[in-house]
């Protein structure tokens, strides 16, 4: 329950949420006393798939706003 005291950031809260509650329920399957572990470590998983996803939007967004460099020719001899 001291983990949900803890301040999250938006991004964190969204990935350690979801992760959290698919990670207790496979826990909570595993065994009935593994639901708390499950959650925990979905959350650290959850977590990071989030920030590689923003990541990764942000890395594409910067790549479509970017236009391309000109390509460098030398310059012909008269």
């Amino acid at each position: 329950m001291a983990l949900f005291a803890l301040p999250a950031t938006q991004a964190g809260a969204v990935g350690c949420l979801t992760g959290g509650v698919i990670g207790g329920v496979a826990g909570h399957y595993a065994g009935h006393h593994h639901g708390v572990v499950g959650a925990l470590g979905g959350c650290i998983a959850g977590h990071e798939l989030h920030k590689k996803q923003v990541a990764a939007r942000k890395m594409k967004r910067h790549q479509e706003v970017q236009p391309a460099p000109p390509l460098q020719t030398k310059p012909q001899q008269p």
